[in-house]
């Protein structure tokens, strides 16, 4: 009779923010580009230039320099 060896399976989880520098600010998105992630589940793309899906609560983390940077100019312009 041979003896049964189980070992259990733990299930990775991702850590609440990521290694990456972008991951640790909310982005600036096109209303339109959230909504279709959330639907499709297809990565949206911050002005700057960052790709993702959306998945965490943007109001926990400060705003994308970078990003900030872009709309200002944009609104500035009119746009």
């Amino acid at each position: 009779m041979s003896a049964t060896v189980t070992t259990p399976v733990i299930d990775p989880t991702l850590a609440d923010t990521d290694e990456g520098e972008h991951d640790r600010f909310s982005h600036y998105v096109r209303k339109s580009d959230i909504m279709r992630a959330n639907i499709e589940g297809v990565p949206a793309v911050a002005l700057c230039g960052k790709k993702w899906i959306p998945n965490r609560d943007p109001d926990r983390y400060p705003v994308c320099p970078t990003c900030k940077e872009i709309y200002d100019a944009l609104k500035a312009a009119g746009r």
